[in-house]
């Protein structure tokens, strides 16, 4: 073992040790990232075989899923890439989308993904639901949304599908809308107090907290923090900001916190990473991605965070790249 691992050895901890030269045994595409903290560390998992930005990803049954998205030329795409982290592998054979989409919004639940939103053609916002279930390898297309619009969230809560905000033409939205996969019909909701898109969202304890994001066309970022209450349909707003502000960002919940990495401005991009309390409405700085980009794909399996693809310049720029941060102080 070399020095650099030896160092993580110390840094993590024994049971961490343990785990890391694991993995490395196991999987030698795997490799230690150049920096750890008290709070986690992270590790490069094998790479995405297609590079993409603007990309959605979630994870299901303990792989993840990343959709669409841009290629490299700035062409939609609608593949669909499956990563399985215990073998550190690709799966290319899964069914593409049913039409190319970038921005859209993914989430899973009862077993399968559901794809919203997102931009396809010329950049024409979509309305459109697609259904994938991994058992039969097959999409389904659901009733449209009401608002068509691109760089939405999107949370299951108690089995119902929230759509919130995103882009229509230039125009932010602050449209709330909820599906019910049981009845298949859709309904609309209190909107949300500000307008945006380009935001990230999470679920803690049955409630959506819509974070960041920007205002306006012109990559006018926001710090704002706003939670949804599904059972009030009630949004609450004075909470506090994310202490950076951010779009083009995504995020995740483990354990009652939010996590939320990336984002870009005028000139950078972010390698950010914050984590939101929602019981101390309290925020703290983790350890920063290895590597800054935009238009990410954030899920999460357990105590591991996953953060793939996305742009790590501002503008159309990707990147394969597969980052897994460990939680060691949650």
């Amino acid at each position: 073992m070399n020095n650099k691992y030896f160092v993580y050895a110390l840094s993590c901890g024994f049971v961490f040790f343990w785990i890391f030269l694991l993995l490395i045994i196991q999987n030698p595409g795997i490799v230690l990232a150049q920096n750890s903290s008290t709070n986690g560390t992270w590790i490069i998992g094998s790479s995405m075989p297609n590079p993409r930005t603007e990309v959605t990803a979630v994870s299901l049954n303990d792989t993840l899923y990343v959709i669409g998205g841009f290629t490299r030329d700035g062409i939609n795409t609608n593949l669909v890439e499956r990563y399985n982290f215990t073998s550190n592998s690709w799966d290319d054979g899964i069914k593409p989308l049913p039409i190319p989409l970038h921005h859209a919004s993914a989430t899973a639940n009862g077993g399968k993904i559901f794809v919203i939103g997102g931009y396809y053609g010329d950049w024409v916002p979509s309305n459109k639901l697609f259904v994938y279930d991994p058992i039969t390898n097959n999409w389904t297309t659901g009733p449209s949304m009401p608002t068509s619009r691109g760089s939405p969230v999107s949370n299951f809560v108690d089995g119902k599908l929230y759509v919130i905000g995103g882009d229509s033409n230039d125009n932010s939205l602050s449209n709330v809308e909820v599906y019910d996969p049981t009845t298949k019909n859709w309904t609309i909701l209190s909107p949300m107090p500000t307008a945006r898109h380009h935001a990230a969202s999470a679920v803690v304890d049955g409630e959506i907290y819509v974070i960041g994001g920007r205002i306006t066309n012109s990559l006018v970022n926001v710090d704002i923090v706003e939670k949804y209450d599904p059972k009030l349909d009630k949004w609450i707003s004075d909470l506090s900001p994310m202490p950076s502000k951010r779009s083009g960002i995504a995020a995740t919940s483990i354990d009652g916190f939010i996590y939320v990495l990336g984002g870009e401005q005028n000139q950078d991009t972010f390698n950010d990473n914050e984590r939101y309390d929602p019981y101390s409405d309290l925020w703290s700085i983790e350890q920063p991605m290895p590597t800054a980009r935009h238009g990410l794909g954030v899920t999460s399996i357990d105590d591991k965070i996953f953060a793939i693809g996305g742009g790590p310049h501002p503008g159309l720029t990707v990147t394969g790249q597969n980052e897994i941060y460990f939680l060691s102080d949650k």
